[in-house]
């Protein structure tokens, strides 16, 4: 059973990993491709890029009940398909009702991808090796995105859309690998999901559930504003400030981001090996400082005049102290998701949090980009250095809420089967 999950993980890790370096292709240039290539304006660019976020917004809500009622594999196929139609459509229409359709129907299968792989990443795992698998999973997931995003730009030629149709085309084809390889995965029943045989009583009552469990709650708040933090900032608010108030050249914005690529490939397993015998809510509430550090910095470079080069470096140290935190959160948060979950509801449980990461991501671009456009640079840091004090607090409060198993799996997992059951007649006296 143990062979049969593990060469089940790595064929999808290795979809999963493919599907990435295609997305890679695409994601620089999309707004690029759509305003100026097609000629179709910044304002439909703008609502290309809005629908990419509604549309996931809408069918996240429905996902987690279809991966529970029918499984993840069929969920996770028809996913991919319904993303490969979307990034050949956004790749071949040359009018904006086309575009925005294409759009949508790529946000809708990303967006329905996300958390059935999480859900068969759960099912060929155990709770002891969940951390090492998810974290893989974000690990080539970046690698993937960084490689991708490398390779693409040596294709890609602005005056001529042949050349965007193309990048396109292969994100579409690699969506389509990655069906390919999930489809022939044989799911076994891990432990932790044996009796979760999906049947339609057992999606009945699914979000009531869910609002009923408050670890899960305070874990959605908490995952709330760590991707309002973080992510919700990288394309929005960070990178206005970074232009607007550091000053740096917009193409050094690109070496920040290769930055907090690299921080991630660098340090991912590494700081698994420190961070997965660690209790998960004390790694979370360490990402908080970590990236309180990163927001002080990226503050700082704001005030340093007439000395451009230490400015540079702050911004810098900014997107790699992200890359850092991002690498302690990806062995830590879905497991516990997933921990936390009953075993008849683990997509349920998915979706709900994947759809809190994408409200996370349509909430945050808006604020920071609407604060440091009207010039409230000290406001706009300020809140952004709350809110990571506040992801230390709330991380250290859910730790309180969590059973030892689910705040520290490892340590209950191996402790020696004389002493477990002394502790367990001594608990039952």
């Amino acid at each position: 059973m143990t062979t049969a999950m593990g060469a089940a993980l790595r064929r999808i890790q290795l979809g999963n990993a493919l599907s990435a370096f295609g997305n890679g292709f695409t994601v620089p240039y999309l707004y690029v491709y759509v305003a100026n290539v097609r000629n179709l304006g910044a304002s439909t660019a703008g609502v290309v890029l809005a629908m990419l976020a509604v549309s996931a917004l809408v069918v996240l809500p429905l996902t987690g009940r279809a991966i529970d009622r029918r499984g993840p594999l069929p969920v996770a196929v028809a996913g991919t398909v319904a993303a490969a139609a979307g990034a050949l459509g956004i790749g071949l229409s040359a009018t904006e009702p086309m575009v925005v359709a294409s759009a949508i129907a790529l946000g809708a299968g990303i967006a329905v991808i996300q958390p059935a792989l999480a859900t068969m990443i759960v099912w060929c795992s155990t709770t002891v090796t969940r951390s090492r698998a998810f974290a893989t999973q974000f690990f080539l997931n970046n690698l993937g995105l960084g490689v991708g995003g490398l390779v693409g730009g040596q294709l890609v030629d602005p005056a001529h859309a042949s050349s965007f149709v193309r990048l396109f085309a292969i994100e579409a084809v690699m969506f389509l690998v990655l069906g390919a390889a999930i489809a022939t995965v044989r799911l076994p029943k891990a432990p932790r999901v044996e009796d979760a045989v999906p049947t339609e009583e057992r999606a009945k009552g699914a979000w009531r559930a869910l609002f009923g469990d408050r670890r899960m709650v305070w874990l959605c708040v908490l995952g709330f504003v760590l991707f309002f933090a973080c992510y919700g900032q990288f394309e929005s608010g960070l990178a206005a400030y970074a232009t607007e108030v550091t000053r740096i050249d917009p193409a050094t914005l690109g070496i920040a981001l290769a930055a907090n690529t690299a921080a991630i490939v660098a340090a991912q397993f590494v700081v698994l090996r420190l961070v997965e015998r660690r209790r998960r809510s004390r790694v979370m509430a360490l990402v908080g400082m970590v990236w309180t550090v990163a927001w002080i910095a990226a503050g700082l470079s704001g005030l340093v005049h007439g000395a451009q080069a230490v400015a540079t470096t702050l911004l810098i140290s900014t997107y790699a102290l992200f890359g850092v935190g991002e690498s302690m959160l990806s062995p830590t948060v879905a497991p516990l998701v997933a921990d936390l979950a009953p075993a008849s509801l683990i997509g349920q449980y998915n979706s709900a949090f994947a759809l809190v990461k994408q409200l996370a991501l349509a909430v945050g671009p808006a604020v920071g980009a609407l604060m440091v456009g009207h010039g409230l640079y000290v406001a706009y840091i300020a809140m952004l250095v709350l809110c990571c004090v506040g992801i230390t607090g709330l991380a250290l409060w859910l730790g309180r809420m969590l059973s030892p198993a689910q705040d520290q799996p490892h340590r209950v997992t191996t402790v020696p089967a004389p002493r477990a059951e002394a502790e367990a007649v001594g608990a039952a006296a």
